[in-house]
């Protein structure tokens, strides 16, 4: 049975929560895909380009740049640094579109912004490269509905604790959602907060984990933002 804590803050993930993401991402590595195809099939293209990400992370972390050093790497590597000019000024160029790629808000987004933030305080906790986040955020026009906007390296249990502490709460005084389980849900469950899922249609192999062994008096799964308002036992 669902207590009603005393939730104070609730805090949103970005990417793919508020507004698309996963499949500009998507799209590149297509692009990547597509350049190499010739020297081997997609599927281990993409598992080579997926090993190039996880070594670069503790260097470079996550976001469009990050993503296509990755993508360029990958390629020289497999080709044996024989990848034509043209082809990494293709990914050069791919690259950037990422980067700037228009704001796709997602269906109902503002109108549950707006209805939330009349009783609740919200943040935005998210994670990656501090300009792409920042310039999501301006091109989102959604601002003004959030006290306070936290970018992360990264979304692991130390980064909430700190987060905590900078808003001066508790654990079991906040509340997340967004789409990721592995680094929206559980690092906040295993502190004792509370944590709402919205399975996004794509979503990047590194996210993905087992939604098995998670409390279910603190975490609820909806297929949509709009059934936040509507099922959510700790909203009121």
């Amino acid at each position: 049975m669902h207590i009603r804590p005393d939730i104070k803050i609730i805090g949103f993930d970005a990417d793919d929560t508020l507004w698309a993401s996963e499949p500009y991402y998507r799209a590149l590595e297509q692009v990547f895909c597509d350049l190499v195809q010739d020297i081997m099939p997609p599927e281990i293209s993409s598992r080579e380009l997926y090993k190039t990400e996880l070594g670069n992370m503790p260097l470079y972390g996550y976001g469009a740049k990050a993503y296509t050093l990755s993508i360029i790497e990958t390629a020289l590597r497999i080709s044996n640094n024989k990848l034509p000019e043209t082809s990494i000024q293709t990914i050069l160029e791919a690259g950037k579109n990422l980067a700037d790629s228009p704001l796709e808000l997602l269906d109902n987004v503002e109108a549950v912004l707006k209805n939330l933030s009349l009783r609740y305080k919200l943040i935005v906790a998210t994670k990656g490269d501090l300009l792409d986040q920042e310039r999501k955020l301006k091109k989102s026009k959604l601002e003004s509905y959030f006290h306070h906007i936290e970018i992360m390296s990264d979304k692991q249990t130390g980064d909430y604790q700190k987060l905590f502490q900078h808003l001066d709460i508790k654990a079991e005084e906040f509340l997340i959602i967004g789409n990721s389980l592995k680094s929206d849900v559980l690092p906040v469950l295993e502190l004792g907060g509370y944590a709402i899922h919205i399975p996004y249609h794509t979503t990047w192999l590194h996210e993905k984990m087992d939604a098995c062994n998670l409390p279910q008096e603190r975490f609820i799964k909806v297929e949509s933002i709009t059934q936040i308002l509507q099922d959510c036992p700790w909203i009121f």
